[in-house]
């Protein structure tokens, strides 16, 4: 297995390499047969030459100058089955800012001559050969759209355009930390997920017990079209309250990635929540479709308790589930 240290390297030089376009690079550094989720409405991709096609090459064309900022970037061995079994592979997350102008169209998303700033979040998987075998990575297409002018959803409850680095902390990981301290950032995590967001009982919010696991004075970093929430007491009435009315069955997968690094945790899923849009949720009436939805995580533990939470959703693909095309707004929105 490779050490951690490795790993994290080996993410930045492909990171480097993709913001550069370079294919050659970047595909020496992916496993010939690979998973690849992104945001919607890229298609998956299973070979490195499909990655360069879809991903790589786009944004590199459109961002020539662009420039990647790390908030957070962190290593450890997974631990995402509900039952606890054995999971143990070894992941690469981090989260940051690409910064640029865009010169060309990207993703159908119109070209601007306005500075940007992008919310990333990218996960990788790396292999027994020290190849990178799995991959999640979202852009927050939302809060772009919202930066070019063309609004898709109605003003976020919460404020939006807030996703900082870590308060008082370098979440940017390097260097050894003490396994006892991951070890109960991992229990924290697991506890939350399985233990906490799974134990809803679709009437009362108290039933999940979020004050076990969250400070009162919490930093929530949510995606455009939610917003950040700046307390606990936010982050009930502004997010958790209206998504459980909209999504009262929500509930947490087995994750592909669920790991710590020292005080942080992270997790991922292309499909780690299910849920059943059976109530109004962003002024979408309920569906009752069947959703799979996408996300991506980040939580610092402070003592006995998670003091902040970078959030991900693809929002995309989640409206377009529920029968609304988020980029269909976006192409008409003016």
């Amino acid at each position: 297995m490779m050490d951690i240290a490795v790993a994290k390297d080996l993410a930045r030089r492909y990171w480097a390499a993709s913001d550069a376009g370079d294919v050659v690079a970047v595909s020496g550094m992916l496993a010939a047969n690979l998973t690849w989720d992104g945001p919607w409405p890229c298609p998956p991709c299973t070979t490195p030459s499909q990655v360069a096609e879809v991903w790589v090459t786009p944004l590199a064309r459109a961002f020539p100058q662009m420039r990647r900022r790390y908030h957070i970037l962190m290593a450890g061995l997974s631990s995402g089955r509900a039952d606890g079994g054995p999971d143990g592979r070894l992941w690469v997350g981090a989260t940051g800012t690409l910064d640029g102008v865009a010169q060309e169209d990207v993703f159908g998303i119109p070209r601007t001559d306005a500075p940007l700033s992008l919310r990333w979040g990218e996960f990788l998987r790396i292999d027994e050969a020290g190849r990178i075998a799995e991959i999640q990575v979202l852009i927050d297409f939302v809060d772009w759209f919202e930066q070019i002018g063309r609004t898709v959803l109605p003003p976020s409850r919460g404020v939006p355009g807030v996703w900082p680095a870590a308060t008082a902390f370098d979440a940017v990981m390097s260097g050894p930390v003490d396994a006892a301290t991951t070890e109960a950032s991992l229990q924290l995590g697991r506890d939350l997920i399985f233990g906490g967001l799974n134990t809803f009982d679709e009437a009362n919010l108290a039933s999940m017990g979020m004050r076990r696991f969250f400070h009162p004075n919490l930093k929530w970093y949510g995606p455009g079209g939610i917003g950040g929430c700046l307390s606990l007491e936010e982050f009930e009435v502004l997010h958790q309250k209206p998504w459980l009315d909209a999504f009262p069955d929500r509930k947490v997968q087995d994750l592909p990635s669920l790991f710590a690094e020292g005080r942080m945790v992270a997790g991922s899923g292309p499909a780690g929540v299910l849920s059943t849009h059976t109530g109004t949720f962003r002024d979408v009436p309920a569906s009752g479709n069947r959703l799979e939805v996408s996300g991506l995580d980040f939580w610092l533990r402070t003592g006995d308790v998670f003091t902040e939470n970078w959030v991900f959703v693809d929002m995309v693909k989640m409206f377009g589930q529920m029968g609304v095309d988020l980029m269909d707004r976006m192409r008409t929105a003016r």
